[in-house]
């Protein structure tokens, strides 16, 4: 049996994380890069994966920058192929591209209700919450079926297991805002996909985890953060470090006994 620090290390394994340059992904690639993995930094922004990854090259680490549109085929092929061109083999996936609806205010407001919801945001949501997911998982376990490993972990949300509080994101006398319908049903549909790829590779040795984040800090108004945090056991809002520690003893050999499960970090928003 391993040492228990030794279970964590990802030495000479190679992990691909979508959205890679974004407020979490960019957590997660450096989480898994200290750990001893190669980093696939992959993102729609490929300037801002190239940063990143030059970034993380200036500290020693490894990783190599792609940029990939997860709702395209083509584009998720090349990306896996790149990567295996630069590595030779694939051990890690997280799917941590999304289309997210920020209340922060570097983002406008959402105040479109359910009634009127338009159907062209509804599908490009679908496209990159889900079936991106979904493609990324068919093009990189290939390369885990044929070394006889690997480890998938899709981000879903507090929002994948329970209905969004729409009461957080009223301001008074404003126009009324809605988190969006596409987000908990696209989020609890990755938690669909996690278990269906669980069972589906059992006996593979490929292991297919979730994590489901509460509400990550970046930047909001007061009373947001107030409200929000009222919410939850430990008072207060994620912050964007706070998954690095489930991401790794998922991707890592310290959870060689878990499939098809869901880790919830919300700081016990929801366990009320």
């Amino acid at each position: 049996m391993n040492e228990l620090p030794e279970l964590f290390r990802l030495d000479g394994r190679v992990a691909v994380i979508t959205g890679g340059a974004g407020l979490l992904g960019a957590e997660f690639c450096r989480t898994l890069a200290a750990a001893g993995a190669s980093v696939v930094v992959a993102d729609i922004d490929q300037p801002a994966a190239e940063a990143l990854a030059g970034a993380l090259s200036q500290d020693g680490l490894s990783c190599l920058a792609l940029g990939v549109d997860v709702s395209l085929p083509e584009s998720v092929a090349r990306m896996v192929a790149a990567t295996l061109e630069a590595y030779q083999r694939l051990d890690i996936l997280v799917n941590a591209a999304v289309v997210d609806p920020k209340f922060d205010p570097q983002h406008g407001g959402h105040t479109n209700s359910f009634e009127d919801y338009p159907l062209e945001a509804w599908n490009q949501a679908l496209a990159v919450n889900l079936t991106g997911a979904f493609l990324c998982c068919q093009a990189a376990v290939c390369p885990m079926l044929a070394q006889g490993k690997g480890a998938i972990i899709n981000l879903s949300s507090i929002y994948g297991i329970t209905a969004p509080d729409q009461r957080l994101y009223q301001r008074g006398a404003e126009l009324p805002q809605y988190k969006p319908v596409y987000y908990p049903v696209t989020k609890t549909a990755v938690l669909g996909l996690t278990t269906y790829l669980a069972a589906y590779y059992a006996g593979k040795n490929i292991r297919v985890n979730a994590i489901s984040p509460g509400g990550v800090y970046n930047g909001h108004d007061e009373d947001f953060v107030q409200v929000y945090s009222a919410r939850t056991m430990l008072g207060r809002m994620a912050y964007k470090d706070d998954m690095n520690g489930a991401l790794l003893f998922l991707a890592s050999d310290a959870s060689a006994y878990m499939t098809g499960a869901n880790l919830v970090v919300d700081g016990g928003w929801s366990a009320w």
